[in-house]
């Protein structure tokens, strides 16, 4: 079975060096806001392109985070696309705000700038872009946006990590950005981890109190906050990891490159990418009517596949209000889209036999 995502082997490479620094952190018995950390968050800064750089304990609690710090809550209305991750639009709605969503580009999958402006109202307080799939977000029209209406703009960059757009890498496109370090990220630790990045130093350091029980020193709580810190373990394994995050990203668009240039069916449409560096491919998803039959077809054949995600968030129950809404692009992607294996450790010899089996599909 050629695995969807091999994680040990992944992380494999890098056993020695994570086993040096886990030493380490045992011999000096710290665990929380330690050194790693601090280190740890320079270094994504440094990398983001960006001023400050805090950990915190996932990419939901990141996402909330800024939110919170913002000042957003009850009848504050923020522009979300209607076919992200649902972690996004529970970050807005935990916080008190209304999530106003918009339909995605159904060739970028990513939320469709020219559409925006139409889900304006007074009550706007910012616009929470996605970087789907690993393709950063055409910015220029959420820019001007933003400007004209006096807008916040946020990143949910959880699965773009290291993606560039004009020169910059995502996490420095917008006033705050959220990233997620889960396991099956291009940058992931072992097991849950998040962090903020901005320029907006005041916004740091009140993600960092209200993610430390809102307090600013020891037993001082000035807000009202939430445990959410990112351990001493996970921040050493993610700098262990970073610098090799680059090459690993170059290493998916190369399989990307090959599969997009020879998997020819005429049943599977290819994803597409308006600059090469924009994408990541955190995840390679295709689109087809026969998903289930090719889903089967390909497991039968030995190739592992996800469907990222098979529910759009207006058709989910927690938001059973939403339940007879239509997003007719949102619902035609989430029905016919299925991930396939792609990883900076797949071989040559893999990506080939999936090309050649998903080829053979009739």
């Amino acid at each position: 079975m050629i695995k969807f995502l091999d994680l040990a082997k992944v992380n494999n490479r890098f056993r020695k060096e994570i086993d040096e620094r886990l030493t380490n952190i045992l011999d000096k018995g710290w665990y929380l806001q330690g050194e790693e950390n601090d280190k740890f968050a320079e270094h994504f800064a440094e990398y983001c392109g960006t001023k400050y750089a805090i950990g915190v304990a996932n990419g939901l609690d990141a996402l909330r985070l800024i939110i919170k710090a913002s000042g957003f809550g009850e009848g504050d209305e923020i522009i979300v696309p209607a076919n992200t991750y649902i972690a996004t639009i529970l970050a807005i709605s935990d916080n008190g705000c209304t999530p106003v969503l918009v339909e995605p580009d159904i060739n970028t999958y990513n939320i469709n700038p020219d559409l925006v402006e139409a889900a304006i109202t007074p009550k706007t307080k910012a616009i929470m872009v996605v970087h789907l799939y690993g393709q950063a977000v055409k910015m220029e029209k959420i820019w001007t946006l933003a400007k004209k209406y006096n807008l916040k703009v946020f990143e949910d960059a959880a699965q773009g990590h290291g993606a560039i757009y004009q020169g910059r890498r995502t996490g420095n496109l917008s006033d705050a950005a959220a990233f997620s370090f889960y396991p099956g990220k291009n940058l992931g630790c072992l097991g849950d981890g998040g962090a903020v990045v901005s320029n907006d130093k005041e916004l740091i350091d009140k993600v960092k109190a209200l993610a430390n029980y809102g307090s600013d020193k020891k037993y001082h709580h000035i807000y009202k906050g939430l445990n959410s810190r990112l351990d001493e373990i996970q921040a050493a394994i993610l700098d262990v990891k970073l610098p090799h995050l680059d090459e690993d990203n170059t290493r998916r668009r190369v399989i990307a490159k090959y599969y997009r240039e020879n998997i020819n069916n005429p049943r599977i449409v290819l994803p597409q990418t308006y600059d090469e560096q924009a994408h990541v491919w955190h995840v390679f998803v295709v689109r087809t009517q026969e998903r289930d039959r090719f889903q089967q077809y390909l497991t039968d054949n030995g190739v592992q596949t996800i469907i990222h995600y098979p529910t759009p968030p207006h058709k989910q129950l927690a938001y059973q209000e939403w339940n007879n809404r239509s997003y007719p692009i949102t619902e035609e992607i989430h029905k016919t889209i299925i991930s396939l294996p792609i990883s900076p450790v797949m071989t040559d010899d893999e990506v080939k036999k999936v090309v050649n089996i998903v080829n053979a599909y009739e």
